[in-house]
């Protein structure tokens, strides 16, 4: 529209030198596709295994738990657990209650995994009773005669 305004200010001869101007800054030169030698291949673009990705074999662990928290004690001369008390409370202190979230919950799980063992003990009788009945059911999914 500004453009259609402006060229009626000016000369025919203007014009035309004006609109050619446009028309050939405004050319574009087609663009040829590269193609791919038929040798090589098109790597995938997502996801996947490649070859020697991953993890080395027989490589280990850089850091070992033990060696960090022998250097938590060394550089702050606390131990881990005081450490991790002493931000507990921190946390409480600044109303940072999301960390005292956090905070609670390893403090939870660590309790839950500790109390979760489980012992049994069993007496001679009760192994026994075990295998006679393990026996029995084999007997009965075999077909087989029971040895008793």
């Amino acid at each position: 529209m500004l453009l259609a305004r402006f060229l009626e200010g000016l000369s025919p001869e203007s014009a035309g030198l004006f609109c050619g101007r446009i028309n050939i800054s405004m050319t574009t030169e087609t663009k040829t596709k590269k193609t791919m030698p038929a040798n090589r291949q098109r790597a995938p673009s997502r996801g996947g295994a490649r070859p020697g990705g991953g993890r080395p074999k027989g490589s280990t662990t850089k850091i070992k738990i033990e060696d960090l928290m022998a250097q938590i004690e060394l550089q702050s001369g606390e131990s881990y657990d005081q450490l991790l008390a002493k931000n507990y409370v921190l946390a409480i202190q600044r109303s940072d209650w999301g960390g005292v979230r956090d905070y609670d919950k390893a403090f939870m799980n660590k309790m839950i995994a500790d109390r979760s063992e489980v012992t049994v003990l069993e007496s001679e009788d009760a192994v026994a009773i075990k295998q006679a009945a393990f026996a029995q059911a084999i007997a009965q999914i075999t077909g087989l005669p029971r040895k008793d």
